[in-house]
């Protein structure tokens, strides 16, 4: 196993489990969506399902479908079902294997496994497919409420072909383990807990497996050392390029920024925030007090 197929079945089980979780605690059942599960012999899927099963809320009356969508799914069918009698996951976990190419197979499937209007994630794995996902296959996640789709892409990728397609946040980070361009990994939702907690596993597994994150779209393609408290200059110096576009924006604006057009999490933003103002470099109405969300950061 490569170490970035390391570090995004680590980050798929951590972001899976604290969905779910979630999911199960504001709705009767949830569907997760697994594409591309063929494409290393069932191994990831496998990663997931074991992820699900020991769930507390299973046992607890809460309904919970794992669709498994591949070209050939028999094998992994086979290796799902038995990881699943291992588990001991009882009725509360249904495994749904559809055979015939994520592509042509999941909106189909997601229709099938009765996943539109309930809370809905789906996985595309797509760095050993012949090209990324189709904008219909991305699409089709969106039917879930609230939803939410993990990509990873091959190196290069970018996630601009799936926005606006019922996500209003999306962010993306090349996740680095060696000298050679990394897999872009993006996460497209619904939810800004999600995607704050979303990128709170991503430093953590980052930290633990020794990678380094970049922005896709940054032109200097600069590396990001993770560490639990990282360099905040590069941050820094995004967020007042941001502000002197915008001018004004409230904390709450400036986290969402942080999480969604850089490498960095909510609570990087916070510190710097509280670094640019106790500098005079930037302004903050009010002038004292919390620095709390509804403050208004200035130049």
């Amino acid at each position: 196993m490569s170490p970035n197929s390391t570090v995004i079945r680590e980050l798929l089980v951590r972001h899976l489990q604290t969905w779910a979780t979630g999911a199960l605690q504001r709705a009767r059942r949830a569907t997760y969506v697994h594409g591309y599960a063929d494409a290393d012999d069932g191994a990831t899927a496998e990663a997931a399902l074991r992820a699900l099963a020991g769930l507390p809320d299973l046992a607890r009356g809460r309904e919970l479908s794992m669709v498994a969508v591949g070209g050939d799914v028999t094998v992994v069918g086979k290796r799902l079902a038995t990881a699943q009698g291992d588990a001991g996951a009882g009725a509360g976990l249904t495994v749904l294997p559809v055979g015939g190419g994520t592509d042509e197979r999941l909106a189909v499937a997601v229709r099938a496994a009765g996943a539109s209007g309930v809370p809905l994630l789906g996985f595309l794995d797509a760095t050993a497919a012949s090209g990324p996902p189709a904008v219909s296959t991305v699409r089709a996640v969106a039917a879930g409420k609230p939803a939410e789709v993990l990509l990873v892409l091959p190196p290069g990728g970018s996630p601009d072909p799936y926005r606006g397609l019922g996500f209003p946040l999306v962010t993306a980070v090349e996740t680095v383990t060696g000298p050679e361009p990394g897999e872009v990994v993006a996460l497209a939702t619904t939810s800004a807990k999600s995607l704050e907690s979303f990128k709170e596993a991503l430093w953590e597994v980052g930290e633990s497996e020794g990678v380094r994150l970049r922005d896709p779209a940054d032109p200097e393609r600069r590396l990001i050392d993770v560490s639990s408290r990282p360099d905040p200059e590069p941050l820094r110096r995004e967020l007042l390029a941001h502000l002197a576009d915008v001018r004004r924006a409230t904390v709450t604006e400036l986290r969402s920024f942080a999480l969604t057009g850089t490498v960095y999490r909510a609570a990087d933003a916070s510190r710097v925030l509280h670094a640019l103002v106790d500098a005079g470099t930037v302004t903050r109405e009010p002038a004292v007090g919390r620095l709390g969300g509804d403050v208004v950061i200035g130049l």
